[in-house]
């Protein structure tokens, strides 16, 4: 059993920010700077080759803190943030830099690659989730959800599958391959992003994942645009979904 261990606390414009280790996995937890009674926590996985406090999970972990009074956690994926690459990454990174220097397909590398991120990660979430519950703050049987887009569904999808604490999740915008089978097993409540003219990800790939879902609840949002052009108020969106399923 890994135990939390904190090494870092501040405050800002109502938003409390913890910095934590579980074993060596290095993560934030944001809560609400009031130091209210037990909440919804919501997991939140990173997209590739970013970390577990860029910009886009700051904000998003925001919107949920100060809107919701949400706690919201995340880990770095093996290999992000403050975690080393191993040679496995590192070959892996190449070679999808090489794909996309050349004008070719990255997609078949960056599938196999999260694939195996995946395998490391699923593992760490649930020890790192077995850790937040132990906090009164969110106890054991508060609701939990998951937000991940792009590598964060990669590692999503099997987490949520495999981890019965999850009710609710919100992903997007990654191939079905490896993601199908996983997908299958969720009956969760799913909303679930893409992009209708992404570059990368060919329409009827993100169509055919959203479809493997099991989920009797599940919600397509659609959006105009290329990978990298998801609409900012997709976040305001999640941020309602996961007001409604959790609270």
């Amino acid at each position: 059993m890994h135990s939390l261990r904190f090494t870092a606390d501040s405050s800002s414009d109502g938003m409390r920010e913890r910095d934590f280790t579980v074993g060596d996995v290095p993560g934030v937890l944001w809560s609400p700077a009031s130091g209210a009674g037990r909440a919804p926590l919501v997991l939140m996985g990173h997209g590739g080759g970013n970390h577990k406090k860029s910009p886009a999970m700051t904000g998003r972990a925001r919107l949920l803190v100060t809107g919701c009074g949400f706690h919201v956690a995340v880990i770095d994926a093996p290999g992000h943030g403050e975690r080393p690459r191993t040679p496995h990454d590192d070959q892996e990174i190449a070679m999808m830099r090489q794909a996309m220097a050349a004008g070719e397909p990255a997609g078949p590398v960056i599938v196999r690659y999260n694939a195996h991120l995946a395998e490391r990660a699923v593992p760490e979430w649930q020890a790192t989730l077995d850790a937040l519950q132990r906090l009164p703050e969110i106890g054991a049987d508060g609701p939990v959800g998951y937000w991940g887009i792009n590598m964060g569904t990669a590692i999503g999808v099997p987490l949520v599958a495999r981890e019965p604490r999850i009710t609710a999740a919100v992903f997007g915008q990654h191939w079905p391959d490896v993601l199908a089978e996983p997908a299958r097993r969720i009956t969760v409540p799913i909303e679930f992003d893409m992009q209708w003219d992404d570059e990368h990800i060919p329409r009827e790939a993100g169509l055919a994942l959203f479809d493997a879902f099991a989920s009797k609840e599940k919600t397509l949002h659609a959006n105009a645009g290329t990978h990298k052009q998801l609409p900012r108020f997709e976040a305001a969106s999640a941020t309602r979904f996961f007001a409604r399923h959790l609270i």
